[in-house]
């Protein structure tokens, strides 16, 4: 699906492009794909490479057409994995500003909403390159505060019961935190390569400029903390499960050496030769109390060294 974004108190959209209109993509069909190539000599390779979701954030140049590839965050369809990241390309030359995605995202759309209610002007292709990467840095946090929350959830559910589900649960959002810790990092070199390449003083906007690298380290540092804390959590509940091992099969092996003492009597006596107390009135009685004498004797002691 494409749209003709024009930037007037924000983005407003249009019913054909116009020069200097922002020509937004999404989910792109074949036709959308034709549709760049034949009326804007769109390169067909960026417009490939834009649809590998493992592509990295990076800069390309082919003839006057300059590639932007972002990594921004989104909710995963995949089972389990709550969040991920996949590239969207912002394809840009003199005259003509086309973004491609081929995921559908809540970022784009917050943006344009964005711009309306702040009225914000959008003077060229690089204060728009910038702006997307300060909305992506937004969104980075408000996903890490979804994950968060999810970590906690998931702890207060191991606290109860550990079960499989929780602990694969937390696996599924710590890859979550690898995915935007890469991608994150990944947009901050490409962001000091787009202060090397536009150093025209029409494009200087230092204040915008400090607000993205200020949000990406911000981002940057919340991943960070999140990721260590997670690391942690896991650790902790991966020595819990160990100790609790641990434990059962101490309390196993002293019931099992608890049993043992009247099996053993049990066994000697069991013998077919002549053994002493075999005519004595209450010597089963007495063999049965001497038998669990000893049995409490071993419940004692190993309740002493806290085996039980």
């Amino acid at each position: 699906m494409r749209s003709f974004l024009y930037c007037e108190a924000g983005f407003v959209e249009k019913k054909q492009w116009l020069p200097n209109c922002w020509v937004n993509v999404e989910c792109p069909t074949t036709d959308d794909i034709r549709y760049l190539i034949n009326e804007f000599q769109v390169p067909e390779s960026f417009l490939s490479d834009i649809a590998d979701t493992d592509e990295r954030a990076r800069i390309e140049y082919e003839g006057k057409w300059l590639l932007t590839i972002l990594r921004i965050p989104v909710q995963s369809k995949e089972q389990g994995i709550l969040f991920t990241t996949v590239p969207i390309g912002i394809i840009t030359n003199n005259e003509i500003i086309v973004t491609v995605c081929y995921y559908k995202t809540e970022l784009i759309s917050d943006f344009i909403r964005y711009t309306r209610r702040k009225e914000v002007v959008v003077r060229h292709k690089y204060d728009l390159i910038l702006r997307l990467i300060h909305s992506s840095a937004v969104w980075y946090l408000k996903y890490l505060k979804q994950i968060n929350y999810a970590v906690s959830q998931a702890e207060k559910a191991l606290e109860k019961s550990i079960r499989n589900e929780d602990l694969l649960t937390l696996m599924k959002l710590e890859k979550s935190m690898v995915f935007f810790n890469t991608s994150i990092r990944g947009n901050e070199v490409m962001l000091t390569k787009l202060q090397s390449i536009f150093q025209d003083p029409i494009y200087m906007d230092k204040e915008l400029v400090e607000d993205v690298e200020t949000e990406l380290k911000q981002a940057h540092l919340t991943v960070n903390i999140y990721s260590d804390i997670l690391t942690g959590t896991m650790d902790a509940f991966a020595s819990i499960i160990s100790n609790n091992v641990n434990t059962i099969m101490k309390r196993m092996t002293s019931l099992s050496i608890i049993l043992m003492v009247p099996t053993l009597i049990a066994s000697f006596y069991g013998m077919n030769v002549p053994i002493y107390m075999e005519d004595m009135p209450h010597g089963f009685i007495l063999i049965v109390l001497c038998s669990i004498f000893l049995s409490a004797t071993a419940f004692f002691i190993f309740r002493k060294i806290k085996w039980f």
